[in-house]
């Protein structure tokens, strides 16, 4: 019997970078936010929350998710993107729904667990 699946409001793209990548991923990101159904947030040149490097997250309601991951595949360029689900539980969206373009990278969860 197929298990019931959590249901997905919407979907978050963290395109991460370094200082010398910076100019390509807010390329990307601003790209993205022109061309496509998605927000974009702010570019943190620090870590934020649970990610490892620098990001810049792209929300996107989760009809969307057939227009935009193919046009991250393509367009990426060797930036890492993390993407997930928002479901409502924030630990599993960001562990067991996840999707990397690119390498993959450890997230520090510590802050969800302490919600449990």
């Amino acid at each position: 019997m197929a298990q019931q699946s959590a249901t997905i409001s919407a979907y978050h793209a963290h395109v991460y970078f370094a200082a010398g990548s910076l100019n390509q991923a807010v390329s990307l990101c601003e790209n993205a936010r022109d061309n496509l159904p998605v927000a974009m947030g702010r570019v943190h040149q620090k870590r934020v929350g649970p990610h490892p490097e620098w990001s810049c997250q792209l929300s996107f309601s989760a009809n969307h998710i057939g227009e935009v991951l193919p046009w991250l595949i393509l367009n990426r360029n060797g930036l890492t993107v993390f993407l997930h689900p928002v479901t409502g539980n924030d630990l599993d969206d960001h562990t067991k729904y996840i999707t990397w373009l690119g390498d993959s990278k450890p997230l520090n969860i510590k802050m969800f667990l302490k919600k449990k």
